[in-house]
């Protein structure tokens, strides 16, 4: 029997991309899947969306009963407690014990936890979970104020979530600006711009020293400069941290996350492990990562399944690729970008095009923003890593050419002139690429 055990589940396609790649080898085997997620299969990413209003809660169920049902699984709601591995078993709620042959280790991350003074009031909330969202919703009220604190996407997401509510939104940037260790100074403008158009309320230089309440429940926050803001709600969004308190007494080699080789193997042969949680060997750069984007998860769960199945299958780690929505503009983020410190990297931008939008046969996810904007990292002879904001003719190209190490020496030097059609050069090559690609 495999039996798959999952805690804290991420998103319903990577369950599904782990039973099926059993199932494409193993059609008779028992498989059990075990989380403590109380709402069962759902995708997590719509969660923004459900926060915003333009989901309902039932749209984030995309797979029906039936369609699990096909897949031949049985499901336990519970928390795994223990793992004897010596004995090949789970202990589940601290009573029920359950044997297994192989195990799968997915319990992903957790929102890391905001360590000041009265982070325990009633009224600070996260968005981990659907359970998360609904308590956000609950408690998020027009005319009401909210204080956001965070860098990244998720923090951007319950910024527009709450604003989207009627609440009134002060937005805290511990710097001068949004994600500066991944945008630049013009994409981070750009982003604060469109926030401010929806009526948020940027603060600058500002990190949250105490939240103050009475009887339990918040009602204001005291800054490190001094200034003290009345609010009826603190969101929170300041990393993750893989969930290893299961794994720890279990003796498995652990460093950031669970160290897995390159088939998604712990040091234990018989259980694997993939997703948030999982430190994978990546035999291309000889080091061992934590990824926490929606993809890779996915790739990770099929390839362990695979192993699991018997089918030994290597996960080789691609160039990461991540769509997003930054204040309502479509985003997509691709290979190495932010700072760096490859000297040998050079990092160019240009503003909108047309000719790029006409790429035939290219995936436009979106059109019609009053803002294109694209910048690539460019090595000695590749393309390492590009940003593409609003219109997403090129996103699916140079995802292509970034993964596939195109060779760009014949256009770099026209790339690297002043006022050079970018994004015409990038769409010229790659129909050229594309059929060397082929051929």
């Amino acid at each position: 029997a495999y039996e798959i055990g999952v805690r804290l589940v991420g998103s319903e396609m990577c369950i599904r991309d782990r039973v099926e790649a059993i199932r494409s080898i193993d059609k008779i085997s028992e498989i059990v899947m075990i989380s403590d997620d109380p709402n069962g299969f759902y995708s997590k990413p719509g969660l923004a969306y459900y926060l915003t209003g333009e989901l309902h809660d039932k749209a984030l169920f995309p797979r029906t009963k039936d369609d699990y049902k096909k897949l031949n699984f049985n499901y336990v709601n519970g928390r795994v407690t223990h793992i004897l591995r010596a004995d090949h078993a789970l202990i589940i709620d601290g009573k029920m014990r359950l044997t297994y042959n192989k195990l799968l280790i997915a319990v992903g991350a957790r929102a890391t936890p905001l360590e000041v003074p009265g982070s325990e009031l009633d009224g600070v909330v996260k968005l981990d979970h659907l359970n998360d969202a609904k308590n956000i919703i609950k408690h998020a009220r027009k005319g009401k104020t909210a204080i956001v604190v965070g860098g990244g996407i998720t923090a951007l997401e319950l910024t527009e979530g709450l604003r989207s509510r009627g609440m009134n939104v002060n937005y805290l940037l511990r710097g001068d600006r949004y994600w500066s260790n991944v945008l630049d100074q013009h994409e981070s403008k750009v982003v604060e711009h469109r926030l401010q158009e929806e009526g948020v309320n940027l603060l600058y230089n500002a990190e949250l020293q105490e939240i103050m309440g009475r009887n339990g429940r918040m009602n204001s926050v005291r800054l490190q400069d001094g200034r003290t803001i009345r609010s009826d709600m603190v969101a929170y969004a300041v990393g993750i941290r893989p969930c290893l308190e299961l794994v720890k007494q279990a003796n498995f080699a652990l460093d950031r996350g669970i160290l897995v080789d390159e088939h998604l193997q712990t040091n234990d042969p018989d259980v694997f492990a993939a997703g948030d949680v999982a430190q994978v060997y990546d035999p291309l750069t000889g080091h061992s990562v934590l990824d926490s984007l929606w993809n890779p998860a996915r790739e990770q769960g099929s390839a362990a399944g695979l192993n699991m199945a018997g089918r030994k299958t290597a996960y080789l780690k691609s160039a990461p690729f991540n769509v997003t929505r930054l204040a309502g503009l479509t985003t997509t983020i691709i290979g190495t970008v932010g700072r760096g410190n490859d000297k040998d990297m050079i990092g160019i931008a240009r503003g909108d095009s047309e000719t790029w939008r006409e790429l035939p046969e290219a995936i436009v996810a979106q059109n019609g923003f009053d803002v294109n904007h694209m910048r690539l990292l460019i090595g000695e002879k590749n393309v390492v890593g590009a940003i593409v904001m609003g219109d997403q003719t090129l996103s699916w190209p140079l995802q292509k050419m970034i993964a596939g190490k195109a060779d760009i020496s014949s256009i770099r030097d026209n790339l690297l002139e002043p006022n050079a059609a970018l994004a015409d050069l990038i769409a010229q090559f790659w129909l050229i690429w594309r059929e060397k690609v082929a051929l």
